[in-house]
């Protein structure tokens, strides 16, 4: 049955690799019974997988994202506790399960996107108004819809949000799929200032440009331009963020990463240590993270262990930049 499945101390326990002298994350990390006690737990982050790719295939993608939240959850709870990130801090909540539409339609799949939202972004609002910061792994980047629904919803207003991401997934709102989240986001007034880190002008169409250029909320930076520019990468991220509120959601499709295995995997884009810096130093309280689009195994056989290992990096980097 679809829904979100609640981890309790045995799940986090067979995930975790106990060693003699040592002290692990998933050893000091949270639990809850019920999301209601979210709200009384002193954990300041709630993790939450949502381990599916039927927003990729949807949107005519190679799926696979489906493949990254077990192994990613495993990488982030045996990282050493330490007084730079404890566990503590961390509540791991659980993740959702979704089966697959019977037939592998599109519009199948498109009205099984919109089911996952609505499972999705009730979760979000309930984290979000309970004081607590969601950190969420995908999973496709449909999920940035019920991310910010639920987010705005909690906080009474519109939010905006900053995506590192070689693509903008503006694509028309004709059926809901990965490549457009935050179209709809926009058309049903959740999402405030659009800002876009790391655009490729090769992989964006002229639509989607155009929709950029014309609105004035939507706020791109091309890959192409940080690549000519002669200033720091930092100048150019903290002026973007410059462009938001108090109230900004983080996105982050791997695809923007080379070579990390992803639906979009790419030669050209950020490397992990560049990414790494933007969130150690951007110094902005963020209202969530979303880390999506990767996968440790695609469906036309690629494989990738380490997408795990990236997936926990950026997270504890988030975390010890948000404390």
């Amino acid at each position: 049955m679809d829904g979100l499945k609640i981890y309790g101390q045995e799940d986090v326990n067979s995930a975790t690799s106990l060693r003699s002298g040592e002290t692990k994350i998933g050893e000091k990390a949270q639990f809850v019974s019920t999301l209601e006690e979210i709200a009384i737990s002193t954990a300041q982050f709630v993790l939450i997988g949502i381990p599916e790719d039927i927003g990729v295939r949807a949107n005519h993608g190679v799926p696979g994202t489906a493949t990254a939240w077990d192994p990613a959850l495993k990488a982030l709870l045996n990282i050493q506790s330490t007084p730079f990130f404890s566990g503590e801090e961390l509540l791991i909540l659980g993740h959702f399960d979704f089966t697959d539409p019977a037939a592998h339609t599109l519009s199948n799949l498109q009205q099984k996107v919109e089911e996952i939202d609505a499972q999705v972004y009730p979760v979000i609002q309930q984290v979000i108004a309970a004081g607590k910061v969601p950190i969420v792994i995908g999973g496709g980047h449909n999920n940035a819809y019920p991310m910010i629904k639920g987010s705005s919803l909690a906080l009474n207003k519109p939010i905006d949000v900053v995506n590192i991401d070689a693509h903008a997934d503006l694509r028309p709102t004709d059926g809901r799929h990965s490549g457009n989240g935050f179209s709809y986001a926009i058309k049903d007034d959740f999402l405030n200032i659009y800002g876009i880190f790391g655009l490729h002008q090769n992989y964006n169409n002229n639509a989607i440009l155009e929709t950029i250029s014309e609105n004035p909320r939507i706020h791109a930076v091309f890959f192409d331009n940080l690549l000519k520019s002669e200033q720091p990468l930092s100048d150019h991220w903290k002026g973007l963020l410059k462009q938001t509120g108090p109230s900004t959601g983080l996105e982050l499709d791997l695809d923007c990463i080379a070579n990390v295995l992803s639906s979009a995997i790419g030669p050209s884009g950020f490397s992990l240590n560049e990414i790494r810096k933007l969130i150690l130093t951007s110094g902005k309280k963020f209202t969530y993270l979303h880390v999506c689009e990767g996968a440790v195994a695609l469906i036309d056989g690629r494989k990738d262990q380490t997408t795990a290992k990236t997936i926990a990096y950026l997270i504890s980097d988030f975390i010890k930049s948000q404390k």
